[in-house]
């Protein structure tokens, strides 16, 4: 026979029935040892830490206040096996049960964590993690293939910063589920398939959003991790948030954050040209202003000096100038010429004195042969020659004896 329930056909409120179950817990489970994995691991604004408890059947929130936290030395992270101790209690406003933890220590690592660390090695020495095999990502793609779920968040953040910081690009978008058995396949297949795209796509960015370690565990397994490798586009990763590590983020060209910081990174380039030639733009303008007002003043200046309204006086002075030094160049020509001539009086007189034709009118001859050689010794004639002689007057031919 079964006992009768102490509230059967009782009417109660929200608040009564979260504090009658709140006031039981507290009083059963209290001072308790729970065993479980770690999970899903988070820090609040002021210190507290929250994380679920799991094993293979159920899983536990769990809350440890910093106070609490301080005392020990253990880092949590998600995988570890810990033991915790604390009390089991309501949190009145979500309806959520949960412990309250005020000590924990580790027992060992947990299975997905183990079998991270085991792909981890593996592939890493492969050489799939290596420098020398990663990719340059373009500094100016035009075509980004996108491999998320078509209904998360991841999405949407990447789409809104593309179309904000530039709405010219072509996205591809291959929904994927991000999550589950199925997951792993799907990922890898729609890298596959990207590459395979023509024309050929510049980028592509592989993700989801935040999630625990269960919740990203696709983006761990060896599949994916092959199909990034194997990918001939660049692949930036951008799984969960900025403290989540997965095999795709090693394996990838380059490991963004969050899904809007790879959006941000694909058109960092385009925008930070767009801005530089903002920039150039704004200086060319303003240089072009500050000549014009100095050209500006400039003209204004000479429009009201006297040079502009008359033109003339600029050369009036130069004319005069001119003509001075023309006089003063024909004066000087007249007093060489008049000097040169005297000169060249004198050097004709002198050349007249000392010509044959001044001292043949003194009374001397010239006597030369037939062949017009001037005889100037007796020795060069011999009797019988026939020789002339040149007087002022004329020529005598006479005979040598």
């Amino acid at each position: 026979m079964e006992p009768e329930a102490p509230f059967r056909g009782q009417v109660f409120t929200v608040t009564a029935i979260t504090l009658a179950v709140k006031q039981m817990m507290n009083g059963v489970f209290r001072d308790v040892f729970v065993e479980g994995e770690v999970s899903n691991l988070r820090e609040s604004a002021n210190g507290h830490l929250y994380f679920d408890l799991k094993d293979r059947e159920a899983i536990l929130s769990a809350v440890m206040f910093k106070w609490d936290a301080r005392k020990y030395s253990l880092e949590l992270q998600d995988g570890v096996q810990v033991r915790v101790w604390g009390s089991l209690d309501v949190y009145a406003k979500s309806g959520k049960y949960q412990i309250v933890v005020k000590t924990v220590e580790a027992l060992s690592k947990g299975n997905l964590y183990l079998e991270f660390e085991r792909l981890k090695k593996k592939l890493e020495a492969e050489g799939l993690f290596a420098p020398e095999h990663k990719k340059e990502i373009p500094a100016y793609p035009q075509r980004i293939g996108i491999v998320t779920s078509p209904t998360g968040a991841a999405v949407r953040d990447i789409l809104s910063v593309l179309k904000r910081r530039n709405p010219h690009l072509e996205v591809f978008i291959m929904p994927v589920l991000v999550q589950g058995d199925e997951a792993a396949p799907q990922i890898a297949k729609a890298i596959e398939n990207l590459n395979n795209f023509s024309p050929a796509l510049d980028v592509l960015l592989v993700g989801r959003g935040g999630g625990s370690i269960e919740d990203l565990w696709a983006f761990n397994e060896e599949v994916v991790a092959r199909a990034i490798f194997a990918s001939k586009i660049p692949v930036i990763s951008c799984v969960g948030h900025e403290v989540d590590f997965t095999i795709a983020d090693f394996v990838a060209d380059l490991r963004a954050p969050t899904p809007s910081a790879a959006a941000e990174l694909v058109v960092q380039n385009s925008q930070n040209t767009a801005e530089h030639i903002s920039g150039l733009q704004k200086r060319m303008l303003q240089a072009v202003s500050l000549f014009y007002e100095r050209f500006k003043n400039r003209l204004e200046l000479a429009q009201s000096s006297p040079v502009f309204k008359f033109p003339e006086t600029l050369t009036q002075e130069k004319e005069q100038t001119l003509d001075d030094l023309a006089l003063r160049l024909e004066n000087a020509w007249a007093d060489k010429l008049t000097n040169f001539a005297h000169r060249f009086e004198v050097a004709r007189q002198k050349l007249s004195a000392l010509g044959p034709q001044a001292v043949l009118k003194r009374g001397y001859s010239i006597t030369r042969k037939a062949d017009g050689t001037v005889v100037s010794h007796v020795r060069q004639t011999a009797p019988g020659e026939i020789i002339y002689v040149q007087v002022q007057d004329g020529m005598i031919h006479t005979e040598v004896k």
